[in-house]
């Protein structure tokens, strides 16, 4: 077994005195495990860092060993990440999400939109952006996709301003305002139909987000697998919120 192609690190660990284990998100290929010799040294650890992007050529005598990889060098970020809260947390926060999909299962969608994630990890609410949309995109990926395209209730497509919390779909200001206090806000910048969509969100709309995201998370991954938020994400968002609000933490 024999391929090559281009992925994110999220993670490494030793084995044995000078080799590494990597975890790497690659685009073909999935999330995907492998073995570097000689990972340990001087030359190969800054390259091993989780957040940096590589080319990788992996061979195994059979398609379920770990097999070794060969890495090269193709954007190395991990050394910007560690100069903030905001990259620190949020590639690991990127990481722990992409743990939540089965091994070496290709999502092509996700790892192109990881590498838009770390591209924007200096920018606060842009990061913050694509973040929820990430969340939202992984919950479609795994089988729980919330649809925004009409109401739920009338099927139309203008007013929408609430989300069901019972089926994830979007509900018009007509339909929900009754029901108001149960339903989730639908963010502007989500909404497709409105002038706020695709527009770079304010804090309001981050944390309106982030409560929508978080919901379903919780309720179709985290909860149903006995987990919890993972503490990364939460130190993701107080950064975010920091940045966003001034406020101190």
């Amino acid at each position: 077994m024999d391929w090559q192609d281009e992925g994110l690190i999220l993670g490494a660990r030793k084995h044995g005195e000078t080799s590494s284990i990597i975890e790497v998100m690659t685009a073909e290929h999935g999330r995907h495990l492998g073995l570097v010799r000689g990972g340990r040294s001087s030359r190969m650890r800054p390259l091993l860092q989780p957040g940096n992007f590589v080319t990788l050529q992996w061979r195994a005598r059979l398609e379920e060993q770990l097999g070794t990889y060969t890495v090269e060098a193709e954007d190395l970020r991990a050394a910007s990440l560690m100069v903030s809260q905001l990259g620190i947390y949020g590639i690991q926060t990127l990481a722990s999400h992409l743990r939540l999909l089965p091994e070496r299962d290709p999502h092509v969608g996700l790892y192109n939109a990881s590498r838009v994630l770390m591209e924007n990890f200096e920018h606060a609410e842009i990061a913050a952006s694509l973040m929820i949309r990430f969340e939202l995109v992984l919950l479609e990926e795994l089988g729980f996709g919330l649809d925004f395209d009409s109401c739920a209730s009338t099927g139309q497509t203008h007013e929408l301003e609430y989300i069901s919390p019972k089926s994830g779909r979007a509900v018009s200001l007509s339909a929900g305002k009754p029901y108001a206090e149960k339903m989730l806000t639908f963010p502007a910048f989500l909404n497709k139909y409105e002038e706020g969509w695709g527009v770079v969100p304010q804090s309001k709309q981050i944390d309106q987000g982030f409560k929508l995201s978080s919901f379903f998370l919780d309720r179709h991954i985290y909860n149903p697998r006995g987990m919890k938020h993972p503490d990364e994400r939460h130190g993701f968002i107080k950064a975010i919120t920091k940045l966003t609000h001034g406020v101190r933490t």
